[in-house]
């Protein structure tokens, strides 16, 4: 900008703000005299008291957003769990690793299931176990056929029902049994099989979802159905029990090692305070949310499931998880 003095000269004049400290284009000073431009100097004067209380209330909304998106990040986890027999040997030791996939709800993870499937085979297992909820009881089943394509022939797989397979609006119970049974896996119907891992005779069980009695068979009883396991006659290394609900656990006292899912973590965990706030048929602070539990010498794993899509409550703190286990004998 030019001004022209009163002896007609052409100043060019640096420009200032009449606000102490601070510089602006609209205000200019020729010779001694500082003429201020007609318009208004946009710079605000800030008070200390302001700045005092703003910078702390932004980093408190900061903190917030960061702890907040940490609380719901839903990266895949893989806890491990390591179970040692009484005749283990630390030397010589066998390990036997079981991968434990449960409440996937035909969630996808990765293009075709990819990065699920790569995880699982990363961890070559012996034996693969499937316990309940695979099949979600609304979306397609399409991440379920996508995940046994990847496993098929990888490791025995076993798989029992869960709550919401017996839901299902899209598919009778029967088409999904069959559906997983076509991909070589074997399913445990209240029964059980043996098999020899490593020179180690196990014997799988696996038992029925509770709500067969409601969808299948109005005369079935997931109690007395337990009772069947208490005649076994059947010698092996160890046992192995797979229960969709980990709440019936107290049925089922005389394996060595019970699996199950179906609590979700119990939605939202405090870490350090609260291992689960609401699971179903548990109610509000779930006594089996998941990890591992001990029963004398029985051990008790509960998966906190694969499922990011399918809880009505957001998963706080409670990443999804593909469970490993570690069997030492």
């Amino acid at each position: 900008m030019v001004i022209r003095s009163s002896n007609s000269e052409r100043v060019n004049a640096p420009r200032k703000c009449l606000t102490p400290g601070v510089w602006h284009p609209w205000t200019v000073k020729t010779g001694t005299a500082e003429h201020p431009s007609p318009r208004k100097c946009l710079a605000p004067k800030v008070s200390g008291t302001n700045a005092s209380v703003w910078r702390p209330l932004f980093l408190a909304v900061c903190l917030a957003l960061l702890l907040l998106s940490c609380a719901t990040h839903n990266s895949l986890v893989m806890p491990l769990y390591t179970i040692e027999s009484g005749e283990a040997d630390k030397v010589e030791s066998i390990c036997i690793k079981i991968v434990l996939i449960a409440d996937l709800h035909n969630d996808i993870y990765g293009t075709d299931q990819a990065v699920l499937i790569q995880k699982i085979k990363s961890v070559e297992p012996d034996l693969i176990f499937l316990a309940g909820d695979i099949v979600d009881d609304k979306q397609p089943i399409e991440g379920t056929r996508l995940l046994l394509e990847g496993i098929e022939g990888f490791a025995p797989t076993f798989y029992v029902t869960g709550n919401h397979e017996y839901m299902s609006r899209r598919y009778s119970i029967k088409t999904i049994r069959q559906e997983i049974q076509a991909y070589g896996v074997t399913i445990l119907s209240d029964s059980y099989t043996k098999i020899n891992i490593k020179g180690k005779e196990l014997l799988i069980a696996g038992v029925e979802d509770p709500f067969k009695k409601k969808y299948e068979d109005k005369t079935y009883d997931y109690k007395k159905a337990a009772l069947k396991f208490l005649e076994l006659d059947e010698e092996a290394d160890y046992t192995i029990l797979i229960s969709h609900r980990p709440e019936t656990i107290r049925l089922y006292p005389y394996f060595d090692l019970v699996v199950s899912g179906h609590a979700h973590g119990g939605q939202v965990i405090i870490p350090k305070l609260l291992n689960g706030l609401y699971a179903p048929h548990q109610g509000f602070f779930p006594r089996y949310a998941g990890g591992r539990y001990q029963h004398g010498k029985q051990v008790h794993i509960v998966s906190r499931g694969l499922t990011v899509m399918r809880p009505r409550l957001p998963r706080i703190y409670n990443p999804p998880e593909l469970v490993v286990i570690s069997c030492l004998f």
